[in-house]
């Protein structure tokens, strides 16, 4: 990993309960990187936007979901490096909301779908999602950093550490 500064993006894993127990928001992403994979709502900061107010808008813009910042669950920072494409690198802010107003829609950024919380679409999401995704979704938080191979899709260095809920972080 090196020291650059790289763009600041913010991700939020919507919960809801569902018909068969809780169900996380995952869309097929439609533009941009990571075009065809599977990722929940979110984006770049803008000038002067914090991580929370971004991740509010970017949710409204990519599915038509409304969420207030006060219900929303910082989860973690990840720190992702792709030294053969380093536009790639960036800062990921991590939330969870479980409170929120509608279902999701489709949008020109992403495809959304509900996906049952023990199970969400790893074969379809970045590589480095496996290793932490998890402990979001089960109430934790995570501080991490990935390295990302000449691929461009495979976590070939990692540093990461994952708290369960109710541990301190």
């Amino acid at each position: 990993m090196t020291g650059e500064r790289h763009p600041d993006v913010a991700v939020c894993y919507l919960i809801r309960r569902g018909p068969s127990g809780d169900e996380v928001l995952v869309g097929r992403k439609l533009t941009g990187l990571g075009a065809g994979r599977a990722v929940g709502p979110g984006g770049k900061l803008a000038q002067g936007e914090s991580p929370s107010e971004a991740v509010v808008r970017e949710v409204r813009e990519e599915t038509g979901i409304e969420l207030d910042v006060s219900s929303l669950e910082a989860r973690g920072v990840l720190r992702y490096s792709f030294p053969t494409k380093p536009e790639w690198s960036q800062r990921s802010f991590v939330f969870v909301c479980r409170s929120f107003t509608g279902e999701g829609a489709a949008s020109d950024e992403l495809l959304p779908e509900w996906w049952p919380v023990a199970a969400p679409p790893f074969d379809r999401m970045w590589d480095d999602a496996r290793f932490w995704l998890p402990d979001v979704l089960a109430g934790g938080t995570v501080h991490a950093s990935f390295e990302f191979g000449p691929d461009l899709s495979t976590v070939v260095a990692s540093d990461h550490e994952a708290f369960p809920a109710g541990r301190p972080t």
